[in-house]
């Protein structure tokens, strides 16, 4: 519907055709698109940008008018809507809390998660579903049958290996890896985070169960000794057979905030994997990867990055909607002493 369409304030529309009208402009997130490049996005986020500024300016007008002839109960309903669908139009970061269905139906037993992500602000950014999870979770199968293979291998007689994701922010690629692998997954990250975490994971409860999986949630606090983390989860040293960590280094201190906290929990066994993604960005983010590769090879127990690539996906806050995000990827295991 074109803008000279929707109802016009100076004409006093009833309160049903401006709720019609707002309801109709919601914005949900974009969809990211596991089997090609571009974003698969709905018919009506494909306006223009000058279908975008009239929207903006329309909803601003419901925003700033009086409304006297709508009742004051509906006033503030329309009000609140017409405000929700500006911040929809300010990027990720302004659209407030959300619930989305991740679908992964490429895989031979297709699933659904859904991910409720809390509102965005400057020191929660374990609020958002980063694009690098998805991705790592969507490699995740080819990995069970290249680089993890003998950790799958049921030939050997070995129990399912003890996993652990570092810093599981919304937790995607922690119950991904549960669903789609059929095991047991401990997720960890921030006191401030794990309550969104725990709730996402009792939401995907029975999609987890119809797969023989299933989940923990703890705090886990990198370089904290004893306060900020679950000691019933991790009061024991190198128990994880797998760890998973994607999109865990983007500040200085990082590289070794994540060393050390893969060094503590990454069971010693040369059969140990430890799996890392992380988005490159910048040349920032390279330097930090480097630095972290550097780290990795260091220290009483060195690990060796054993595979490395690149795969391409989508995010939210890409400089460009159509835009590929590159992610780097390591699989790192103890070195051979």
């Amino acid at each position: 519907m074109s803008v000279f369409d929707f109802p016009q304030l100076w004409e006093r529309p009833p309160f049903e055709a401006l709720l019609a009208c707002l309801e109709s402009l919601e914005l949900k997130p974009r969809v990211w698109n596991p089997r090609g490049s571009r974003n698969v996005v709905a018919d009506d986020q494909e306006a223009t940008f000058a279908d975008k500024r009239e929207e903006a300016i329309y909803l601003s007008s419901i925003v700033k008018s009086g409304l006297e002839w709508i009742a004051d109960d509906d006033k503030e309903t329309l009000w609140d809507l017409a405000s929700r669908r500006m911040s929809e139009r300010s990027g990720r970061a302004g659209m407030g809390t959300m619930t989305r269905s991740w679908p992964f139906d490429t895989l031979p037993n297709p699933f659904t998660l859904t991910i409720n992500e809390p509102a965005i602000t400057g020191d929660s950014l374990g609020f958002k579903t980063w694009g690098s999870s998805h991705l790592l979770a969507l490699h995740l199968p080819l990995l069970a049958s290249t680089s993890l293979f003998r950790l799958f291998d049921e030939s050997l007689g070995e129990p399912r290996p003890r996993i652990l994701e570092l810093g599981s922010g919304t937790g995607l690629l922690g119950l991904a890896a549960a669903a789609t692998w059929g095991v047991h997954v401990t997720m960890s990250d921030l006191p401030a985070i794990v309550p969104n975490l725990a709730a996402n994971a009792e939401a995907n409860e029975k999609v987890l169960r119809e797969r023989g999986a299933s989940v923990d949630v703890g705090t886990l606090t990198w370089g904290s000794s004893d306060e900020g983390v679950d000691e019933r989860l991790f009061g024991t040293p190198n128990q994880f057979k797998i760890v998973l960590a994607a999109d865990p280094i983007y500040d200085d201190d990082h590289p070794v905030l994540l060393h050390d906290a893969i060094s503590k929990q990454l069971s010693l066994g040369t059969d140990a994997r430890a799996v890392v993604m992380v988005p490159k960005r910048d040349a920032v983010t390279l330097t930090l990867i480097d630095s972290f590769l550097a780290l990795m090879a260091t220290g009483e127990a060195p690990m060796d990055c054993l595979e490395h690539g690149e795969l391409r996906g989508q995010d939210d806050w890409a400089a460009d909607e159509d835009e590929e995000v590159k992610c780097w990827w390591g699989v790192f295991g103890r070195r051979k002493l």
